[in-house]
């Protein structure tokens, strides 16, 4: 459980929100939430990592195709 009290008696309650929702972002809380959210099949991890692999391939080669100005 994230919790975050005020510094001050003065400090409003944007502030705090603020810092709340960065201490959630940074801690992955949501992250995991959202990903147990749906069931996935063991096997389809490995699957899922390997499309991740060549996304970040794919992107690597478009990108240096756009510094050498192939495209």
């Amino acid at each position: 459980m994230i919790q975050v009290s005020r510094k001050d008696s003065k400090e409003s309650t944007e502030n705090l929100l603020r810092r709340f929702t960065r201490k959630v972002q940074s801690s992955g809380v949501l992250a995991t939430a959202k990903q147990s959210q749906r069931f996935e099949k063991p096997l389809s991890k490995r699957d899922r990592r390997e499309k991740a692999i060549q996304r970040r391939d794919r992107k690597s080669q478009k990108l240096k195709k756009i510094k050498l100005g192939q495209r």
